[in-house]
């Protein structure tokens, strides 16, 4: 089992700036990806971003490239996004995710999930 918890959300006015952190617990996540995901109301779940837990090899969704980053602190077993220029369009809940899947951009492919948080930008 993986637990995954999600902090640093908030409320920033746009082309403002937040890091989000998603600390895991449990099992090895030497063979996982991780990502990113986010959720606004209506909206399906949407990809933002994804890193190999061994390794570090990254990829961005195209909504999301040159301003925000995934990084990761293996030994304090943290996730991260950084934010930066931040849009209205980028409210949601974020969640971040760990799996083994195939198809990095489709959250089948990932087994474990945190609450979420919540993350909104005024215009």
């Amino acid at each position: 089992q993986v637990q995954l918890v999600e902090s640093g959300g908030g409320l920033v006015q746009a082309g403002g700036s937040l890091r989000l952190s998603c600390a895991v617990s449990g099992r090895s996540l030497s063979s996982y990806i991780m990502a990113w995901f986010r959720q606004s109301p209506g909206q399906e779940r949407e990809f933002a971003a994804v890193i190999r837990w061994s390794g570090g090899v990254t990829y961005h969704a195209d909504s999301v490239q040159g301003r925000f980053t995934i990084s990761k602190d293996n030994a304090k077993n943290t996730l991260y996004l950084q934010m930066n220029s931040l849009k209205p369009e980028d409210t949601g809940i974020y969640y971040c995710a760990a799996g083994g899947g195939v198809v990095i951009g489709a959250p089948r492919s990932y087994n474990y999930w945190g609450l979420g948080t919540q993350v909104t930008v005024s215009s």
